[in-house]
């Protein structure tokens, strides 16, 4: 497949590499221009491109980019892409080291891939936000390894989600389907799930064991969870760009 990635960071990277290794064509685009992307390009073999031009490129787009850089996307990035290519949106919500407080995600009333997908002005599916970049490079594993990681994917489009499991599938972890992108707070940070490398039966448990709807309890534990994680990455000099 065609896929442009918007974003060169840590998961940016990592998808590239591996993409790349399966023998899709891939281009990657930062904010700061191709020129700047020549050691991505040599670490990763996708070729470094505008965002406008990862966005045209893609059977698949994957927007990979800190949450509070997602207003700052142009308006008319996706202005011609057909709409049967789905969009990734891999961004989670970090208010203490990184993103400022957003109010609708502070409340609840939005989840964060809710946020992104308004934003955005396209339907979005929620992926790779919840494991290490380091483990989506290098533990993908075929199918029916034991202990294969399981990832979450959540989305309003079932064609489109149906073609990110796939390919999640093929990265070498198994696809768990996590609803809607209403229900995509149930693999945000904070919660049991997030960076926990669940295999696929027990990521199904412990969606079943939350419902659907967020309560308002589940809401202020995960925020205050999410808290206590962030402050302690700030005591450890951890950054986030």
């Amino acid at each position: 497949m065609n896929i442009g990635i918007i974003g060169a960071g840590h998961i940016g990277s990592a998808l590239a590499v591996r993409l790349v290794s399966l023998g899709h064509s891939v281009k990657i685009a930062n904010s700061r221009g191709p020129e700047t992307l020549g050691d991505v390009a040599q670490k990763t073999g996708a070729t470094p491109v505008t965002a406008e031009e990862a966005a045209k490129h893609g059977d698949i787009v994957v927007v990979t980019i800190p949450l509070k850089n997602i207003p700052d996307l142009p308006k008319d990035l996706f202005a011609g892409v057909p709409a049967s290519v789905p969009v990734i949106d891999t961004s989670n919500y970090y208010p203490m080291l990184r993103d400022g407080k957003i109010a609708e995600l502070e409340t609840g009333d939005l989840t964060e891939s809710e946020w992104v997908q308004q934003h955005l002005g396209r339907p979005v599916v929620k992926v790779f936000n919840n494991i290490y970049a380091d483990h989506l490079q290098n533990k993908g594993v075929a199918a029916g390894t034991p202990g294969r990681i399981s990832l979450p994917v959540a989305g309003d489009d079932a064609a489109a989600k149906q073609k990110v499991m796939a390919l999640v599938e093929e990265l070498g972890f198994d696809a768990v389907d996590d609803g809607t992108l209403h229900e995509s707070w149930r693999q945000q940070p904070g919660t049991p799930s997030y960076g926990a490398d669940m295999p696929a039966d027990k990521l199904r448990e412990h969606f079943a064991s939350l419902g659907s709807q967020r309560t308002e309890a589940q809401h202020a534990e995960y925020l205050a969870n999410h808290a206590k994680t962030e402050a302690a990455m700030a005591a450890q000099g951890i950054q986030l760009k």
